[in-house]
């Protein structure tokens, strides 16, 4: 049995109940509040929904990102294997030589007064490159993933400490 969308009037078997009886579409609950005051407000505001039709056809809300999503979750990687580690079986595994590379960029970067600029010709990268190093979670043995932050499987190269005094560095320098 179809059910109706509360603010564009999609009807399908696929909505999600926000209130008992009441419910939204995919592109629809994406936007919606949770806050029940504005919630009531936005469904006032009402739209076509033949105008979300593009946006229903193209959603990234498909199996693929929700597969991600799932591995991501259970502390899989997701993308390529970052610099200091390579992919065998599917798992990050520690590229030894790298790694100790990766280490050094963290205490470099932490202990000497080197721009990014200097760091990144000193080990051959772009002052992009340092800065994903840098930033990279995967390095505390975390996955990154659509914002949210999990437990991964695979080993880290350094520790949490040495990671948040960089992020601690890098954000007093005003570095993004």
């Amino acid at each position: 049995m179809n059910k109706k969308c509360e603010k564009c009037g999609y009807e399908s078997k696929d909505l999600k109940e926000i209130e008992k009886g009441k419910y939204l579409c995919l592109v629809c609950s994406k936007f919606a509040p949770s806050n029940p005051t504005d919630l009531q407000e936005y469904l006032q505001e009402k739209i076509n929904w033949q105008v979300l039709e593009t946006f229903r056809k193209f959603s990234k809300e498909n199996k693929n990102i929700s597969g991600m999503e799932k591995k991501a979750r259970a502390g899989s990687i997701v993308s390529r294997a970052p610099f200091g580690y390579k992919l065998e079986n599917k798992e990050l595994i520690i590229d030894t030589e790298k790694s100790l590379i990766v280490h050094e960029i963290f205490t470099t970067f932490l202990e000497k007064n080197l721009s990014l600029n200097s760091l990144a010709k000193k080990y051959g990268f772009s002052v992009n490159g340092i800065k994903k190093i840098l930033r990279n979670f995967t390095y505390i043995g975390k996955v990154k993933f659509a914002g949210q932050i999990c437990q991964g499987k695979h080993k880290p190269i350094i520790t949490p400490e040495l990671f948040n005094k960089v992020q601690n560095k890098l954000e007093s320098l005003g570095i993004k």
